[in-house]
């Protein structure tokens, strides 16, 4: 039963490039999207937020002794 052998300077290569490539991915996720796509997600997290303030429930201060 003998192992692979394996180039570590190699294994490293296609490790670093593995990763660079998802970092490109993300950026382009990120990044490479037009103006209005860009505000309308903005519109729709602050919208969330709103939302979610709303549903808000304020306790009342009762320090008043």
């Amino acid at each position: 039963m003998a192992a692979d052998i394996v180039n570590l300077r190699q294994f490293r290569k296609t490790k670093a490039r593995a990763e660079r490539e998802a970092t490109a991915e993300q950026n382009r996720l990120t990044h490479g999207r037009t103006k209005a796509e860009k505000t309308l997600t903005r519109a729709l997290n602050e919208k969330a937020a709103r939302q979610l303030d709303r549903g808000h429930i304020e306790k009342p201060n009762d320090d008043q002794s």
